[in-house]
Parts: C-alpha cells; sequence; structure tokens
C-alpha cells in the first residue's frame, strides 16, 4: 500500500495545528510540534497522528468545518486506504520510519467541530478492534518512531512491512 504525504501539522499545543512543507521526525515526534494535554498526547507510542485526507474530506462533505491539520493530525495522507491500516504495520514516510501503535480514540476538543464528530469518526465497533466498522481509521491512527529522518510535503508513505 503506497500513498503521499499531502500535508504536515504542527502547533505548540492543541488544535488546528498548522501546515510546514517539511519537517524533522524525532523518537518523540515531529520537531515544533506538542500538545495542550501531554499526559493524554504525544509520547513515545503515540509521537505521530496520521489520518486520511479522503476521510477528512468525507467529513466536511457532510457539513462539519474541518480541513487538513483541523483535527491535530501531524500527517495528512492520501492513497493509503485506511481500512487496511492495522497496528503493527511499519511506514516509511520519508526517510523515517513509523510503526502504527494504537488507533486514535477522538476527545471533546474535536467537539469544536461540531458535538456529533466524534460519533462520525470512531464507534463501539472501531473501539473492539472490528476493522469492517464503516468508521475504522477515521479518527486516524498514532504511530512511534522506529527510525528518525527527515518528511517533506509529496513525499511517498508506503506499509513496509506487518508485524505477525
Amino acid at each position: 500500500m503506497t500513498g503521499e504525504i499531502i500535508q504536515i501539522n504542527v502547533s505548540p499545543g492543541g488544535i488546528p495545528k498548522r501546515a510546514v512543507s517539511q519537517a524533522q521526525i524525532t523518537a518523540y515526534g515531529i520537531e515544533g510540534d506538542s500538545w495542550a494535554h501531554p499526559r493524554i498526547h504525544g509520547g513515545p507510542d503515540k509521537a505521530i497522528l496520521l489520518m486520511d485526507a479522503d476521510g477528512i474530506d468525507e467529513l466536511a462533505r457532510r457539513g462539519y468545518p474541518v480541513y487538513y491539520g483541523a483535527l491535530g493530525e501531524n500527517l495528512t495522507v492520501r492513497g493509503l486506504d485506511r481500512r487496511g491500516l492495522r497496528t503493527g504495520q511499519q511506514l516509511r514516510a520519508g526517510t523515517a520510519l513509523l510503526e502504527l501503535t494504537r488507533i486514535r480514540v477522538p476527545c471533546s476538543t474535536l467537539d469544536v467541530y461540531g458535538a456529533a464528530i466524534q460519533r462520525e469518526i470512531y464507534d463501539g465497533r472501531v473501539k473492539a478492534g472490528d476493522v469492517s466498522s464503516p468508521r475504522w481509521g477515521m479518527s486516524g491512527f498514532y504511530a512511534r518512531v522506529l527510525q528518525p529522518g527527515i518528511v517533506r510535503v509529496k513525499d511517498i508513505i508506503c506499509v513496509v512491512a506487518t508485524l505477525a
């Protein structure tokens, strides 16, 4: 599975995150990025939040005032089918190597975009690990950094390994 990084996003904490053209990915995330609630977000197993642009586009078509970076993602990607992403998969993003660690559980911070947005992107089936849920991957995936590196807009992002 191969896609493209269409936006890289950072903020001093909170949402939305603003676009940058390139970034250094470190073991703890993207340089220049931070979290409003570091006890909940960030850390080595949640260093990067990756979201599918098609899912964000779908939310916008449903009337939510969202755009790339609005939902707090670090990497907005196109071409990776979110329905095929699983924890344990390793992805090459630019020169960095990432490993998906968990699906993101959305929090009330996203309610600024509409009270129902959390239900649009996450449900009980996703929570239970049911990949057949139509909401699978809509909330994004957290990743740990296995190999730091540089990432740029238009870089390829691809699944390079799946752990059993």
